[in-house]
């Protein structure tokens, strides 16, 4: 899922000129020299908009790249990069690719943004990093982030910012969980989670109304929330090598509910009015927060207190996968209805591709 992405819409009708060094076997002084002759002998720096620099053996960019000042993409990957330095001061900068070199978050440049800089496509997959660079959370017209295959353990909870977010790729890392902030990218169109160490997805990612492809191979998952059927745009699920089953989590069953919980459900199970004022607003902020049951033969509701309970969901009339569904109690887990798929399939239409094994 990684490429060249740059919006067409956004470039002039003449034609993009693109300086081509890639695979030449360059190093640093070699690269240095090369640039150099561009800009003092041949005084064209300002021609070019496209620079590819991939399969070389350059461990650092060398000043000169910063003449270039109508660089719109850069192409630096498959080199020995220890550093990335600051290029985007100076040049209109769409896209940065400079994946599988040996960069750290340490090495990164402390700002991605500037006036001049616009950046839609960044790409440090198969690098060194250890956690999500901070500093990209500044790029709000970022549509292409591709940061997989690296030592990454966390998706910031700040997430949210880039929400001209289009392709979020972080497979291949050390993510254990999932924010609840991913459901915000409401441009999303394809996720990919594959290879992580991930044990949950969130309710939110049913917010994900463009979501096309939802790849989340490779992982810990057990079950997958019951939200993921509302998303009708979903043509492409991977869940291999999961460890999808069925089971009942019993955990939550053998507490029983507070003083708080059994107060809350009564009000709710009774419709008990409550005057305007008479309660503390974070007793009315509790009471909002009830959910109900998903038995339909129930009309109970719950909070804090609750049942979990897995169920088999059929797609594509060829594949069952369980989903994870709430209870108010472990009564409601009996009964014909917990045998009975849902609706056979809601979305007949959505599910093109899902891949178990």
């Amino acid at each position: 899922m990684e490429c060249y992405t740059s919006d067409s819409g956004d470039s002039d009708s003449r034609e993009q000129k693109t300086l081509d060094l890639s695979n030449q076997l360059l190093d640093t002084v070699g690269l240095s020299s090369e640039l150099k002759s561009i800009v003092d002998e041949k005084d064209c720096a300002d021609n070019y908009e496209i620079i590819l620099l991939y399969s070389n053996r350059i461990q650092a960019l060398p000043e000169p790249i910063n003449r270039f000042s109508n660089l719109k993409i850069l192409d630096v990957s498959n080199n020995r990069l220890t550093i990335l330095p600051d290029v985007f001061k100076h040049c209109p900068l769409t896209s940065l690719i400079a994946k599988h070199n040996q960069l750290t978050n340490e090495s990164l440049p402390k700002t991605f943004f500037s006036s001049k800089c616009s950046l839609r496509e960044l790409n440090l997959s198969g690098n060194q990093l250890n956690f999500f660079p901070e500093q990209v959370l500044e790029l709000t017209s970022l549509k292409y982030l591709y940061l997989g295959s690296n030592n990454i353990v966390n998706i910031p909870k700040d997430i949210w910012k880039l929400c001209s977010l289009q392709i979020l790729s972080v497979g291949g890392n050390q993510i254990v969980e999932v924010p609840e902030a991913v459901g915000r990218l409401t441009s999303l169109q394809a996720l990919v989670l594959s290879g992580n160490l991930i044990e949950q997805l969130p309710a939110s990612i049913a917010h994900l109304n463009h979501l096309r492809s939802l790849l989340i191979d490779k992982n810990k998952l057990k079950t997958l929330p019951t939200q993921i059927i509302k998303l009708k745009c979903l043509a492409e699920l991977s869940l291999r090598d999961n460890p999808l089953v069925v089971r009942f989590v019993k955990d939550m069953t053998l507490q029983p509910p507070s003083l708080l919980e059994l107060a809350g459900r009564t009000i709710k199970l009774h419709e008990i009015p409550i005057p305007p004022r008479e309660v503390p607003s974070t007793l009315m902020a509790y009471l909002s927060a009830a959910q109900c049951c998903v038995n339909p033969k129930c009309k109970g509701v719950f909070f804090d207190n609750r049942v979990e309970h897995i169920k088999f969901v059929d797609f594509c009339g060829k594949y069952r996968i369980p989903l994870l569904q709430y209870l108010c109690s472990s009564k409601c887990i009996t009964g014909s209805w917990e045998t009975r798929e849902v609706d056979s399939n809601p979305h007949p239409h959505m599910m093109r591709k899902v891949l178990l094994g």
